[in-house]
């Protein structure tokens, strides 16, 4: 299982949001290539990019940051967030991103992703399915749709996605846990799909407990800026699984 460590950007600074509340804002670093370094440092060889300047004005914004960050690491970066157009879609590879992620256009404009599902490939595209009360949230999760998650991600698996980063935006950022028992749901029920974990891990029990399911990685984001879950575990982790 991949280790992800994630850096959210709002104006250009390395920050994390509590439940996707832009009034929840913590900055923890002016300059997100440090971290991305200090993460390659310590042998993660993945890292999770949101633009949340980009959600929320729904274009890519922060894509200088991405491609400073491609341009001086060796990263496999994913990058979301306010992705809705082809151009915002090339600027994004352009810059350096190895992987997009689309939420919010694979609900309201499920026409265009699939397109680029099908111009870009399955290794290219992952299917945002971020998630509260059992619906899936866009918009910089400022609203919940009408689509279950479950459906919604069978369908898609059907339409040729391979990878879903799925968050629980209730439990994101508050510590307290992480939905593994979803995660465990989804791999059993789809188990063709690549799920990627994502909010309120906290502990490395949660980390073996989403590798034991065979999760494809699991993102790590304030407990390792709030110092709960350290580098060195996460390194170690990593060498250990073969990740």
């Amino acid at each position: 299982m991949f280790i992800i460590p994630a850096i959210d950007i709002i104006e250009g600074k390395c920050v994390r949001l509590t439940q996707g509340d832009y009034n929840q804002k913590k900055v923890y670093n002016e300059d997100p290539l440090e971290v991305a370094l200090r993460f390659q440092d310590h042998g993660l060889t993945r890292l999770h990019v949101v633009d949340l300047d980009g959600a929320k004005a729904k274009r890519i914004i922060n894509y200088k940051v991405l491609e400073r960050i491609a341009s001086h690491t060796n990263l496999h970066i994913d990058f979301g967030g306010g992705l809705k157009s082809d151009d915002d879609l090339r600027i994004a590879f352009e810059s350096g991103a190895r992987q997009i992620t689309g939420g919010t256009i694979a609900v309201k404009e499920p026409d265009v992703f699939l397109r680029w599902l099908d111009q870009h490939g399955e290794e290219k595209i992952i299917l945002g399915a971020d998630f509260k009360d059992g619906h899936i949230a866009v918009s910089g999760w400022q609203e919940q749709s009408d689509k279950a998650l479950f459906p919604f991600l069978q369908t898609y698996t059907t339409k040729g996605i391979r990878y879903t980063i799925s968050t629980d935006v209730s439990k994101d950022g508050l510590l307290a846990g992480s939905a593994v028992e979803t995660y465990e749901k989804i791999r059993s029920e789809i188990p063709e799909l690549n799920v990627i974990a994502s909010g309120g891990i906290t502990t490395m029990e949660e980390l073996h407990r989403l590798r034991a399911l065979g999760c494809f990685g699991a993102i790590v984001g304030k407990a390792i800026y709030e110092n709960r879950i350290s580098l060195k575990e996460l390194e170690a982790f990593s060498v250990v699984g073969g990740a």
